[in-house]
């Protein structure tokens, strides 16, 4: 059904929302166009060999964790796995501390000897009890106090986010736990892999079906009028989908200061080590942790938030969640199109969440 001029659906972005529609619905006997603005597909998962032959993550590092074992068994139809648990430092007056905060971190920085019970004390100790918890700041302060807030917290929010702690909804710190032992992993999921052989292959893997054809470096807005397709599923920006009617939702860019290190095999630790306090950059990432690549040297990252550029986070505090809620009135009246994924439906999905919104709206589409 390739180059065919009328299809049953466009499917707009090939990242995990769009690639995983288009995959279901070609499975399901529809023809299928994907069409991304972006000279390559993928989204902001996409990975490629740089100069020196090292896999790395253009628009940083993607860390793949599930809870989900349908979400991991669907993936695993398109990629073999390898098996990798993420592990950060954060970088505190010149040293390095386990991230999230453990019991490691608490021993280290003040200098005691807590078993797990001495560690669960010392927060009720510390703590700043906040009730209602609203904030991000509330999260923080009420779980481990003001001291770890003001040295783990305070200043990287301020960086990633250009906004105090207190500006942002709670469920943005809520996402980082605060352990009791010396658990030093990331994450705590039951499925903890990268792709064998990179996101890109996965997402070339996904899209291979000949009920689906792919064009890339081409824009929604300039073909729209075009294209014939009996349903459009959009995974853009959602006010961008309505021309900005109500002004534009904020959101919050990155620049990425890639680097390679050609005498240097090792240049960290950890997959990535934040610096909550010191640079304009939040965190550095060096790609041979994730991939478990050889090489004789070493490529890094370097993510310095902005206010401008490409669209990567909803930005989740009041004012925002209101003006979206009146771009989803608009998306529910619109005939003909479903929205879905981080940008369509303005949540701060991780991959597994939108793999599973996307799961769920084609079998809407379908059933």
């Amino acid at each position: 059904m390739k180059n065919s001029s009328h299809f049953d659906f466009l499917v707009v972005g090939a990242g995990f929302a769009g690639s995983v529609v288009a995959r279901e619905l070609a499975d399901a006997g529809r023809s299928v166009l994907v069409i991304d603005k972006r000279p390559h597909i993928g989204g902001n998962a996409y990975d490629e060999l740089d100069a020196q032959g090292i896999l790395v993550h253009r628009y940083g590092p993607h860390i793949f964790h599930t809870n989900g074992e349908r979400i991991f068994a669907y993936l695993s139809r398109f990629t073999e796995w390898r098996p990798y648990e993420h592990r950060v430092r954060s970088v505190v007056d010149g040293h390095l501390y386990p991230f999230p905060i453990n019991r490691d971190t608490l021993n280290r920085l003040y200098a005691l000897d807590l078993d797990e019970a001495g560690a669960e004390a010392y927060y009720e100790q510390v703590r700043v009890p906040r009730d209602p918890v609203r904030t991000s700041e509330d999260v923080v302060l009420n779980s481990v106090g003001r001291d770890l807030y003001e040295k783990f917290f305070l200043n990287y929010t301020r960086k990633q986010w250009g906004m105090e702690p207190s500006q942002l909804k709670a469920g943005v710190a809520a996402r980082i736990p605060t352990r009791t032992n010396t658990d030093d992993r990331y994450f705590t999921d039951t499925f903890q892999a990268m792709p064998k052989d990179g996101y890109t292959r996965m997402f070339e893997a996904m899209l291979d079906h000949p009920n689906i054809e792919v064009r890339v470096s081409t824009d929604y807005q300039n073909v729209k009028s075009s294209v014939s397709a009996g349903h459009t599923v959009y995974s853009g920006p959602i006010d961008a989908f309505f021309d900005y009617r109500f002004g534009r939702l904020p959101y919050r860019s990155l620049r990425f200061e890639h680097e390679h290190l050609a005498s240097v095999e090792q240049f960290q630790e950890t997959g990535t080590i934040n610096y909550p306090n010191d640079h304009a950059f939040t965190r550095i990432t060096e790609f041979k942790h994730l991939t478990g690549q050889e090489h004789p040297g070493t490529s890094i990252v370097r993510e310095y938030p902005q206010a401008d550029g490409d669209p990567y986070y909803p930005i989740p505090c009041e004012e925002s969640e209101q003006l979206f809620k009146r771009y989803e009135e608009l998306a529910k009246q619109e005939p003909g199109v479903t929205f879905v994924g981080r940008l369509a439906q303005y949540r701060y999905y991780n991959m597994d969440q939108v793999v599973g919104a996307a799961l769920a709206a084609v079998k809407r589409l379908v059933d």
